[in-house]
């Protein structure tokens, strides 16, 4: 670990790939390593793509007390469901983006608030998203009436090659307005510019009042390396793609050999107890 990381107070992770296995499931020693976090002193917070009504389960599993950042950042809420930071996209930006992702014969997501509207309830990754989310989508017949404070837009896809040319066209169109970065191999999201995981640490370092420098990232996806620019220390998942792993500062095993699990016991946990 990091000679510069002085002392470690918050470790912020994501979720999907993660903290969680490919079922979507918390395992034992999951459980065990954050309970081993708290007993040592140090605070545990999530952070995600899911609004963050789809992290209640996550939450309630794992008591977690602090505040959760949804959207990427992009809606922070206290434990009572409040409000804390919130960055929406313009009208504009997310008519456009819309557009733009419909003619590319990309399935179409936008996230209201919690609410999550598609056009297509058959589309091939609805099902997957409503047992991650545990809750389903409204269907609505456009999204014309819910242009104005949209959180998030998702392209879905197995063509992961067409959702890499959606993120470079739309990146030369709106990269000054939005965040836009790949979640996952089949997930193209697109938040407000300052809704990126990056100031979800800066915006939880403030709330908490701890020092970004005193914060360990850990994440596997291309939209968690705005985090590990901004705190401590990082470790990417071994799950990552080479161009994750290279942007952290450390690298574990997948999530479905327990590498979430296995930095906190082998990484994190030592270098506390030493500082």
């Amino acid at each position: 670990m990091s000679s510069d990381l002085q002392r470690i107070s918050l470790v912020l992770s994501d979720v999907d790939g993660t903290l969680v296995t490919k079922q979507k499931n918390i395992t034992e020693r999951t459980k065990e390593a954050v309970r081993s976090l708290k007993a040592a002193g140090i605070a545990f917070a999530v952070t995600s793509s899911r609004p963050p009504a789809g992290l209640a389960s996550v939450v309630r599993e794992l008591g977690i007390t602090t505040p959760v950042a949804g959207f990427n950042g992009g809606m922070i809420v206290d434990q009572a469901g409040s409000t804390l930071r919130q960055w929406v996209l313009s009208t504009e930006s997310a008519r456009d983006t819309i557009a733009h992702l419909e003619q590319a014969g990309i399935d179409v997501w936008a996230f209201h608030g919690n609410e999550w509207l598609v056009t297509n309830p058959d589309g091939g990754y609805v099902a997957h998203e409503t047992h991650t989310l545990g809750y389903g989508p409204v269907v609505v017949p456009n999204f014309d009436p819910y242009l104005e404070g949209i959180h998030k837009i998702v392209g879905s896809s197995a063509d992961s090659q067409a959702l890499q040319a959606a993120e470079s066209a739309l990146c030369a169109r709106f990269g000054d307005q939005a965040a836009i970065s790949m979640s996952q191999a089949y997930y193209l999201d697109i938040t407000h510019r300052s809704a990126n995981k990056g100031n979800a640490v800066l915006a939880l370092s403030e709330i908490l009042l701890i020092p970004p420098e005193e914060i360990v990232t850990i994440g596997d996806g291309e939209n968690d390396i705005f985090m590990f620019k901004v705190s401590g220390f990082s470790i990417a998942m071994g799950n990552g793609s080479d161009k994750v792993k290279q942007s952290a500062e450390s690298v574990t095993a997948s999530n479905d050999a327990e590498g979430w699990a296995e930095a906190i016991m082998t990484q994190i946990l030592p270098c506390a107890a030493i500082k």
